[in-house]
């Protein structure tokens, strides 16, 4: 396996953790989902290693970036992109992979700066939003819901359940001198969620480059869902994964691969 290299980078008085996964050939980063972070894509990044230089980020709020940014907002987000593609791929048009609220930061990034993207490959990504306020709460007070910290991984999996979300979760607490406890914030990921929630049509619609939407079999979009986007935007490409949810990176490893490597060739 290729050795990787974690980089802390600061802007506007935040830490942003970036990992270099290794590889040669086109740059592309991996951006996580909600609640994540870099590490759930690890195995995507050491897959695409033979024939891509691979790049994660820990999007502000997750990870071992800063955990309780003063600045949520969707534009921060694309800044924290846009400041890892010029330091680490100079001059050079990079492919985005984002997997639900990554897929969306990749989106808006690509919108407003096409000429620092080649593509754009969103797994369970959309730019609908949502129209009930009461969704990114519930969100919130679900992650709130965690009895933190917890005694040990065994505690974790007996309240978070058998899955292997609950797998990703569990793989990134944090040891702390009083127990376990996740790398992020429950107030911080619902106002992180609620900006998401907002519809991004117009962005979608202005894309420029090359895009591939990834859908899986379970996943949290409808094909009416689905069909939107290419009806608002010709020239979209749908991926149907055969099987899988809405982390399909997780539950459907192999499918997500094959459709990841089919859209970057």
């Amino acid at each position: 396996m290729t050795q990787r290299r974690r980089t802390i980078i600061h802007r506007g008085g935040v830490s942003l953790a970036v990992t270099e996964a290794g590889g040669t050939g086109p740059a592309v980063l991996l951006l996580h989902g909600l609640a994540g972070s870099s590490r759930e894509l690890m195995p995507t990044a050491d897959a695409l290693t033979d024939g891509h230089r691979v790049l994660l980020l820990d999007q502000r709020g997750h990870g071992r970036s800063t955990r309780r940014p003063d600045d949520l907002s969707r534009d921060a987000f694309v800044a924290d992109v846009v400041a890892v593609l010029e330091r680490f791929a100079p001059g050079e048009r990079v492919a985005l992979v984002g997997q639900s609220m990554g897929a969306h930061t990749a989106l808006l990034t690509a919108s407003r700066h096409p000429d620092l993207v080649s593509r754009l490959i969103l797994l369970e990504g959309h730019p609908a939003g949502s129209t009930d306020p009461q969704d990114a709460a519930d969100l919130g007070a679900f992650f709130a819901s965690w009895p933190i910290p917890f005694a040990d991984a065994a505690a974790a999996r007996a309240f978070l359940g058998d899955s292997p979300l609950t797998e990703a979760w569990v793989a990134d607490l944090e040891q702390t001198p009083s127990g376990l406890r996740p790398r992020f914030d429950a107030d911080v990921m619902q106002a992180v969620i609620a900006a998401v929630h907002e519809p991004r049509w117009a962005e979608w619609e202005d894309l420029a480059v090359p895009t591939t939407a990834v859908f899986a079999h379970r996943g949290m979009f409808s094909p009416e869902q689905q069909a939107e986007l290419a009806a608002r935007r010709p020239g979209t490409r749908i991926l149907p994964l055969p099987d899988g949810s809405h982390d399909a990176h997780l539950d459907a490893f192999p499918s997500w691969l094959a459709a990841l490597r089919d859209a970057l060739a």
